[in-house]
């Protein structure tokens, strides 16, 4: 089946917090990013290789978790494609003003209750003279300051029925699937997407703490493992609770390290751009449940809380 071309790439994500001054102090100082914007109940924010205005906007909620996913179509004309097919899926929810990031949006939800948004407008950063870099091929200077990660690379979401979730990737973005989990019982564990040529952008793996829409995690990326090792101690100096790693993962192959910001909200860094999946006729390859407990690349086990913790927390049991 020849591959669909209509989205781009991951623009943002949107993140709640009950702790709004405390999760920016974190991701500004801490993690390394940059506000670029702000409004009445947000924070724009952005690494130093991200194109547009904002990769991460930050709102100010009563709870945790994820408040929408941002797309940015390959063209007008692909996004009205996309907005077609997303209403004939029964999908949708409508047309939304833009925000300081980006124009109109269409947004659509998953049955989990995510909340996905697709554009083409966007605001490309303007750096002020602070942050101006001395290459015009890159939008900000390399500031340093804290972990300092390159760019947004994906965004984890938990889901009660996976392969339910795969079918709404595959009809409404696209996507196809780069890695994916087998269980014994028969069920999906996890699927790994991309729009590109990128490994993946969007991760989907089951619910095991009976929530509805919650998140798993936000990433971006470093240049190198170095980066992540000199995280590590960021965030000890600054007592950040580190939840696993630094480590290498089994699946995709990402050097990784995991860790809450104050709201509790968990948050990773990964050395995620040395593999591109350049093959057009790339096979999704599939990981089993044994070959899953064996733990990640070097034999580190998962710990327990990756598989119970998300945001916002849930309040009921898995039965």
């Amino acid at each position: 089946m020849e591959r669909n071309v209509d989205v781009a790439h991951l623009g943002h994500v949107e993140i709640y917090t009950d702790k709004f001054d405390e999760s920016l102090d974190f991701f500004t100082r801490v993690y390394g990013l940059t506000e670029s914007g702000r409004d009445e109940t947000s924070a724009y924010l952005r690494a130093f290789d991200d194109y547009e205005f904002q990769s991460l906007k930050l709102t100010r909620h009563h709870t945790t978790g994820v408040g929408h996913i941002g797309y940015r179509a390959a063209s007008p004309e692909a996004l009205q494609r996309r907005v077609a097919v997303i209403e004939k899926a029964g999908y949708g929810l409508g047309w939304v003003e833009g925000d300081k990031g980006h124009g109109r949006a269409y947004r659509f939800q998953d049955p989990f209750g995510h909340v996905f948004e697709l554009y083409w407008d966007t605001v490309r950063y303007q750096a002020p003279e602070a942050e101006r870099p001395a290459l015009k091929n890159i939008a900000q200077r390399y500031h340093g300051r804290g972990c300092c990660p390159r760019r947004i690379d994906h965004v984890n979401l938990l889901a009660e029925d996976v392969a339910v979730f795969r079918s709404f990737m595959e009809t409404c973005l696209g996507s196809r699937v780069t890695e994916m989990i087998q269980l014994d019982n028969g069920r999906v564990g996890g699927c790994w997407f991309t729009v590109n040529n990128k490994t993946y952008d969007l991760a989907c793996t089951e619910e095991h703490g009976g929530g509805a829409g919650r998140l798993h995690h936000v990433t971006y990326a470093t240049d190198q493992r170095e980066d992540i090792l000199r995280a590590a101690d960021v965030f000890l100096e600054n007592g950040v609770h580190i939840e696993t790693g630094p480590h290498k993962h089994a699946i995709q192959g990402t050097f990784f390290l995991y860790v809450w910001e104050p709201a509790g909200n968990r948050v990773e860094l990964a050395n995620a751009g040395a593999r591109l999946i350049l093959q057009p006729d790339w096979e999704t390859v599939v990981w089993t449940e044994t070959e899953r407990r064996k733990g990640q690349a070097w034999g580190l086990k998962t710990i327990d809380t990756f598989h119970t913790h998300g945001t916002p927390p849930a309040h009921r049991k898995a039965g």
